[in-house]
Formats: C-alpha cells, sequence, structure tokens
C-alpha cells in the first residue's frame, strides 16, 4: 500500500456534487445564514463591550461565546460560498488543515466557555458569599485567556500530528475538511492520530461531567429559595438549553461521521454535517438575547431610540 503515496497538495471536496441544479438557491440561503450569525453575535458583542453596566463575569465569557461563534464560522461559510459558485471544488492541503483546525478549536472553545459560564453560575448562586473574591477581573481574565489558549494548543497538536501523515487519497466527502476525515487518507496508521484525539475527547467530556456536577447543586440550592430559583430560570436555563445544543449538534455529526450510513441522500448528508456550524451560532446568541433581561432591555432600547439604560434591574 505504501506504493501508493503520493506528495498531496490539494483536496477535492466531493460533498458538493450533486447540488448543480440548485446552487444559486442553497447559496442565497447560506449567505442569509451567515448574516444573521454575523448580526445576533455582533449585537450581543457590542452591546457587552460598550454597556460598563455588563462588564460582568458572566456577560464577559458570553462575549467570548459569540467571538468564538463568529471564529468558527469564519472557517466555513466564506469557502462554502466560494465553492458553491464555482465548477470545481478543491481546497489545498494547507488550507484544508487550516480549515479543520479553525472548526476544530471553535467547537473545543465553545465547550471552555460553556463551561466557564456553568462555574460561574455554581459560585453566584451557591457560594454567594465568595463569588467577588473568586470572580475578580484578574481571575476572569486568567480564565478567558486559558478557554482560548488550551483549545488551540490541544487542536494544534492534532494538526501537526495530521499534517505529517503520509496520505494515499486526496479527495474528501465533505464539504469542509476535518482532521479525522484527512487521517482516514492516511497509508498507514499512526498511534499519535488515535491517541491525541481520544485524548481531547476525553478532556471535554470532562468539562460536560463538570458542568452536570455544578447542576445538581445548582438544582438543590435553587430549589430551597424562590429567589434563586428564579435567578436559576433567567440564568441558567439559557446555558443549559445552549449546552444541550451544542452537544447534540457536536455528537450528531460526529457519531453520523463514523457510522453514517453512505446511501443517505448527498443533500440530507451535507445537513447532518452543516446543522453544527448553523445552530449553535444562531441559538447562542439569540438565547441569551431574549433571556437575558439586561441584555434584552438594552438592545431594545437601541432599537427603540433609547437614550441611558442606568438604574436597569437585572
Amino acid at each position: 500500500m505504501m506504493n501508493n503515496v503520493s506528495v498531496v497538495t490539494m483536496f477535492t471536496l466531493s460533498g458538493l456534487s450533486g447540488t448543480t441544479n440548485y446552487r444559486v438557491v442553497l447559496f442565497t440561503l447560506t449567505l442569509l445564514c451567515y448574516f444573521v450569525i454575523w448580526l445576533v453575535n455582533l449585537t450581543i458583542i457590542v452591546t457587552i463591550i460598550l454597556h460598563k453596566k455588563l462588564h460582568e463575569p458572566m456577560y464577559i465569557f458570553l462575549c467570548n461565546l459569540c467571538i468564538n461563534g463568529l471564529y468558527g464560522t469564519a472557517g466555513f461559510y466564506p469557502k462554502f460560498l466560494i465553492d458553491l459558485l464555482s465548477t470545481t471544488h478543491v481546497i489545498s492541503y494547507a488550507g484544508c488543515l487550516l480549515q479543520g483546525f479553525v472548526l476544530h478549536s471553535s467547537v473545543a472553545a465553545d465547550f471552555s466557555f460553556l463551561v466557564l459560564m456553568a462555574y460561574d453560575r455554581y459560585v453566584a448562586i451557591c457560594r454567594p458569599l465568595v463569588y467577588h473574591s473568586v470572580m475578580t477581573k484578574e481571575k476572569v481574565g486568567v480564565f478567558v485567556f486559558f478557554a482560548w489558549l488550551i483549545p488551540i494548543c490541544l487542536v494544534f497538536m492534532g494538526t501537526i500530528t495530521t499534517s505529517r501523515t503520509s496520505l494515499c487519497g486526496s479527495q474528501i466527502p465533505r464539504i469542509y475538511c476535518v482532521n479525522w476525515l484527512i487521517g482516514k487518507l492516511a497509508c498507514s496508521a499512526s498511534i499519535a492520530n488515535v491517541v491525541i484525539p481520544a485524548f481531547n475527547y476525553t478532556f471535554y467530556f470532562g468539562h460536560f461531567i463538570f458542568v452536570g456536577w455544578s447542576y445538581i447543586h445548582l438544582i438543590r440550592t435553587c430549589k430551597a429559595s424562590k429567589e434563586n430559583w428564579s435567578t436559576f430560570m433567567q440564568t441558567c436555563v439559557p446555558h443549559l438549553f445552549c449546552l444541550v445544543v451544542g452537544v447534540v449538534s457536536l455528537l450528531f455529526d460526529l457519531l453520523y461521521m463514523r457510522f453514517g450510513s453512505k446511501g443517505l441522500p448527498q443533500s440530507a448528508q451535507n445537513f447532518m454535517a452543516m446543522q453544527f456550524i448553523i445552530v449553535p451560532p444562531v441559538i447562542n446568541p439569540l438565547m441569551y438575547g431574549f433571556k437575558l433581561t439586561q441584555i434584552r432591555q438594552i438592545i431594545k432600547n437601541a432599537l427603540c431610540g433609547r437614550g441611558s439604560v442606568v438604574g436597569l434591574k437585572s
């Protein structure tokens, strides 16, 4: 099999092979979706940055979650829109690795910020007396720094390992690149290509366990107090909803990528591949924008042309 080794400089993305008849419609819908993602995320980001009343840990983490949503989608939508207008769907080797890196690191950072938001709610509700000493500006800055750094480092190791693999093919049966599909083109199995992803999955599964543990304590604490339960419904429910949407979307994609049927129509396969790049970036800012009173009221006042929002209640 090693005789088939060749220097791969370009990959062919075969996921768009059956979209010729409705390419214009798909381009229009994709462009509209990308516009909506930018609009809702940028609205939350600008609102939090411009209003000092929102310079609190929960909102800072939410702001970074929205920034990450724009970062992740930038790794997919521009290239996908270009491919929809082109008759050839290819991507350079370096471009494929970069796209996989951006998508993987964005998903990992999503979970990092959702975990930080869960920790913030846990301290605020379960340990309110020490909240301001635990969630200081300096500590929040450190949390945000590592929430970006750790996913980037972990995914970078996987990308470097993938880039050192000898490939015996250049066709990726998708509309975008991911490291696992590049690894499937390897001429021989690599221990590193198994160990590093396994470590990453285990690491972020630990994140999920932590969130579950924190919510058990949150629910126990909030059930004993009507005020705490109101706070839980306002700030924790949107977080929990966004977490479930992210986990389900990601698991749906991962399980299909590994065990999905090739007998499905190409359009159905493309939808399954795209839903984790469409749903969380739209749902996250919308859910928080509608549910969190301060953000909702500030946006409403801005749209109505009103002035200051000083004195708004949480």
